[in-house]
C-alpha cells in the first residue's frame, strides 16, 4: 500500500527508522552508513531509505520542519506501516547556557503551547514524553560509543520567526534546555498509537551565545547522534 505522502509499499520500512527534518540529511546517513540503501519514497521531496546496519535492517526519512509536518509522516509510518519505533535525530538551538553547540541533547520530554495533541485526539497535556525504555537504550549506546549527551527538556515551538520579545514563564518552570519544533507531535503520535519515539538533538546554535553552525554542517557534520541512534536500532 502506499499513502498520499509516502510510495513505500508495506515491507519496504524497517520497524524502526531514524528520522531528521532534512530529507538531504537522510540521503546523507544512508548514504554513509547503510550498507545497500533503496528509496522506498520521494514524494514530495521527503526521501526515505532502507537498508542494513551491521546486518540489521534500519530505515531512515526526513521529517519536514514543524509538527504538522512530522505528524504526518510519523502518524503514517506508526499506522500504516507497522513501525514500532522512531528516533528522531535533529537540530536544536541551546537556551541556556550550560548546553553548548554540538552538544548532543536527548530529550526527556517536551514542553509546547501547540494545540497539535488537542486537535488530533483532544490530549490536552502540554507535556509529551519519549518512550523510557528506548531512552534507556539510547543511553547506552551512547555510553558504549564514549559521546556525552546532555539530558533535558526541550521546547517544541510552533513558530520559528517570533517577533515579540516575551519570555515563555513556562521555560523555566520546566527547565527547557533547548528549542527545536518537531518532537511535542512525535511524542504525541507515539503515544496515541502505542509506540515507541526517542529524540536525539544536535546544538546547531544558541540563543544565549549567538554561535551557530552552517547549513553544511547541519546537513553533514553531527554524526555522532546518527551513530548512536544506529547503535540503538540494532536492538529493535
Amino acid at each position: 500500500m502506499s499513502t498520499p505522502h509516502n510510495s513505500a509499499k508495506k515491507g519496504d520500512i524497517a520497524k524502526i527508522v531514524l528520522m531528521p527534518g532534512d530529507p538531504l540529511r537522510a540521503k546523507f546517513v544512508a548514504e554513509t552508513f547503510l550498507d545497500d540503501p533503496v528509496e522506498f519514497n520521494h514524494v514530495r521531496g521527503m526521501l526515505g531509505y532502507t537498508g542494513t546496519y551491521k546486518g540489521h535492517k534500519v530505515s531512515v526519512m526526513g521529517s519536514g520542519m514543524g509538527m504538522p509536518s512530522i505528524g504526518i509522516y510519523s502518524y503514517e509510518l506508526f499506522k500504516f506501516y507497522d513501525v514500532d519505533a522512531i528516533i528522531r535525530i535533529g537540530t536544536t538551538g541551546a537556551m541556556v547556557p550550560e548546553v553548548h553547540i554540538y552538544d548532543i541533547v536527548l530529550a526527556k520530554n517536551a514542553y509546547s503551547k501547540s494545540t497539535y495533541a488537542q486537535v488530533q485526539n483532544g490530549d490536552m497535556e502540554e507535556i509529551q514524553w519519549p518512550d523510557e525504555a528506548l531512552n534507556e537504550e539510547i543511553r547506552k549506546s551512547a555510553a558504549k560509543l564514549g559521546y556525552p549527551m546532555v539530558e533535558g527538556t526541550i521546547s517544541s515551538s510552533d513558530v520559528f520567526y517570533i517577533d515579540t520579545p516575551e519570555f515563555d514563564p513556562n521555560y523555566a518552570k520546566y527547565g527547557c534546555v533547548c528549542a527545536e519544533m518537531e518532537s511535542f507531535a512525535l511524542f504525541h503520535n507515539a503515544k496515541a498509537l502505542g509506540k515507541k519515539a526517542a529524540c536525539l538533538l544536535t546544538v546547531s546554535d544558541s540563543i544565549v551565545t549567538g554561535e551557530e553552525t552552517t547549513a553544511e554542517e547541519r546537513q553533514l557534520a553531527f554524526t555522532k547522534m546518527m551513530e548512536i541512534a544506529l547503535e540503538t536500532a540494532l536492538k529493535y
